[in-house]
């Protein structure tokens, strides 16, 4: 592919690496590339950030035509750039765009496009203990038209953003929320899929979850409202009585890449890992009996966070006593320790760029 190169009038003073924050900055160049019908994807270039000018008929603006990925960029004590599983990413924003009839972007472009835009902004890759280079690509519908059809035209884009940690409690425990009046997705929706429309849907939940002091919301399934499905922006899993469970992926659940690793791990450690539906009257049930032992989400963003609390219908249960458990931090080290180059990688993750 062949990526053509715009330098930037004036480059952007870097933030201080130890405030960064999470998603407050951009880097100086993005990665564009189009596609139509007679051309396929084309005009692939890395140019200054700007903004982009959309008809106000776009129909991304109207119909919600859009996926997204996320995956990072780490800097090893030495000095050398990661990145952790970009074909992953690759894989699942092409399942997300077969689902909203979005052109598909191969593998091999999807991370030469990465590769070479963090390339280009090397230096803007932090070095600080938990910070990193968070890297959306995007790809979204470019036809201008009133109507509800597959676009015949595409974007594809990549931004970067130097950030610290996702969570303002860092890697400490947080609290959450049992949503049991909105649903995030049913199966044969758009649940697995990596697009804006779900995380539109979700802001009502938050907004409820953050008012009443909780930092995320635990989503049950949107036809008995009954089994746990995800934890906000992030995939669940629980330590109950030695085994940890997680939901299963049948078409409402995100396929998180830092799930699907995280559970790899867990089984090479051997622990017995369930994926089945896990009943919220089970999982506070339990909590009562004293089986659960520990609870985290996953993600790309916050890689791994521990849930100390969970509220359900005004039920309160405190997990591990509102600490960081010893598996929970143990994952945490021990996959942030592959991604910051800090232990071997045995299942060859990373690649350097």
């Amino acid at each position: 592919m062949e990526i053509k190169f715009q330098k930037a009038a004036k480059l952007k003073e870097k933030p201080d690496a130890h405030e960064l924050g999470f998603g407050k900055y951009v880097t100086d160049y993005m990665f564009v590339m189009d596609y139509d019908k007679e051309d396929g994807w084309h005009d692939a270039r890395i140019v200054p950030y700007d903004e982009f000018m959309l008809d106000p008929r776009c129909v991304t603006l109207h119909y919600g035509s859009e996926t997204f990925e996320g995956l990072k960029a780490y800097r090893t004590e030495d000095g050398r750039i990661l990145l952790f599983r970009p074909e992953a990413n690759a894989v699942r924003m092409q399942n997300s765009n077969d689902r909203l009839c979005l052109a598909k972007i191969p593998t091999d472009m999807f991370v030469e496009a990465v590769r070479e835009l963090v390339k280009v902004e090397k230096d803007w890759v932090p070095d600080q203990p938990e910070t990193s280079l968070y890297i959306r690509p995007v790809c979204y519908g470019t036809e201008n038209t009133i109507g509800v059809h597959p676009s015949d035209s595409f974007r594809f884009f990549i931004i970067l953003s130097p950030v610290g940690c996702y969570y303002p409690e860092g890697v400490n425990p947080v609290k959450i929320f049992v949503e049991d009046e909105y649903v995030r997705a049913v199966i044969g929706g758009t649940g697995a899929c990596k697009c804006g429309g779900n995380y539109a849907a979700s802001v009502k939940a938050q907004e409820k979850a953050e008012k009443l002091g909780y930092t995320q919301v635990l989503w049950l399934d949107g036809v008995h409202r009954e089994y746990v499905e995800e934890v906000g922006t992030m995939n669940v899993m629980f330590k109950i009585d030695g085994k940890v469970v997680t939901p299963p992926l049948e078409g409402s659940v995100l396929p998180g890449i830092t799930r699907d690793s995280i559970i790899r791990i867990l089984r090479d450690w051997g622990y017995e890992v369930e994926e089945r539906r896990l009943s919220i009257h089970e999982l506070m049930q339990a909590a009562r009996d004293g089986k659960l032992e520990e609870a985290w989400g996953t993600g790309t963003a916050a890689v791994i966070s521990p849930i100390g609390e969970l509220n359900y219908k005004g039920e309160l249960t405190t997990i591990n006593d509102f600490k960081t458990g010893e598996l929970t931090q143990k994952l945490y080290d021990y996959l942030t320790g592959i991604q910051w180059g800090k232990i071997a990688d045995p299942y060859g993750w990373t690649q350097e760029i």
